[in-house]
């Protein structure tokens, strides 16, 4: 393993350590909603970002393309605003197992969209065995919801219906950004990733603004006092330490590592947001999350191994 796998995937866990807790989050600041929390923590992640780019706006600006401002518009939209609030609804309908898991299956989407945009040496048959232990998973946390979910959550089978769609959504989001993203930290030799990341948290911070007035719109009409302070705090705190810090490992970590790898490296943050969630709810895992996390963690295996026997026979060869 080459030192730069090594830092890579250390640059992987940290990210997704910190990823984590933007799962639990959304239970923390009930009543207030997903959306209104998406909405201050990526102004918090502008403004932080903001700051930081001050001292070099001025020669930063005039190296970045039209091609690459729509860019950053799109993997704002993808990679922040729009997957955050889905995956929010999704937390408060099902609770933190489900799409954790949901999210863990991007392992495999990332892998398949690197093979459809890419001269890749690992090829679909290759990946079946992953795709089928990562679908089995996946079915196991849905069977969970469904039938148990509803006690564990208070909510219907309908509303556990939509939390899945919301979570499959942002698993439909998180896979765009991560294969646009790296397709642009792979072309850009004049921007670095951490000014990459800064760039994308100035254009999250902008949307967030634009769609502050909506936000506040819905926003609770009966809220207790403390409410406030509480809500403020862990949104600010998420903005800073899972967009701002958390996003700069992830960039710093996709620089290193291929595309089919990189995948593979979300499954840090299932782990950790699980973690975090069951502590949170002070319980263990169910069976069927049991055996959909560890079917999960096969898929991803599978897709490693895949991988790994192709490279060696192609240097064999």
């Amino acid at each position: 393993m080459t030192r730069s796998i090594l830092i890579g995937t250390a640059y992987g866990a940290m990210a997704g350590a910190f990823w984590g807790i933007t799962f639990l989050a959304p239970e923390l600041v009930a009543p207030f909603t997903p959306f209104q929390l998406a909405t201050l923590r990526y102004l918090t992640f502008g403004v932080v970002s903001l700051l930081i780019l001050l001292p070099r706006l001025k020669t930063l600006l005039p190296r970045i393309s039209f091609k690459a401002f729509r860019a950053l518009v799109l993997l704002a939209i993808l990679g922040s605003v729009g997957y955050y609030s889905m995956m929010g609804v999704a937390i408060q309908l099902s609770g933190v197992a489900m799409p954790s898991l949901i999210i863990g299956f991007i392992p495999v989407t990332v892998t398949l969209a690197g093979i459809c945009r890419h001269n890749a040496v690992v090829t679909f048959r290759q990946l079946i065995p992953s795709i089928l232990l990562s679908t089995a998973g996946i079915l196991c946390i849905s069977w969970q919801n469904f039938f148990v979910g509803s006690a564990l959550h208070h909510t219907g089978p309908l509303l556990q219906a939509v939390g899945l769609l919301m979570a499959i959504g942002s698993l439909l989001g998180w896979t765009l950004f991560n294969v646009i993203n790296s397709d642009w930290l792979k072309k850009l030799d004049h921007i670095t990733s951490d000014e990459w990341n800064l760039l994308t948290g100035v254009m999250a911070g902008i949307l967030s603004l634009v769609i502050l007035l909506p936000a506040a719109f819905f926003w609770p009409a009966h809220l207790p006092t403390t409410g406030w302070t509480r809500f403020f705090l862990i949104s600010c705190g998420v903005g800073l330490f899972s967009s701002t810090i958390a996003n700069a490992f992830w960039n710093r970590m996709t620089h290193l590592l291929p595309l089919t790898m990189v995948g593979q490296m979300i499954l840090f943050e299932t782990l950790f947001s699980l973690i975090y969630g069951f502590l949170w709810e002070q319980r263990l895992p169910t069976i069927w999350e049991a055996a959909a996390f560890l079917l999960s963690v096969s898929g991803v295996l599978a897709c490693v191994r895949a991988h790994k026997n192709s490279e060696a026979s192609h240097s064999y060869h």
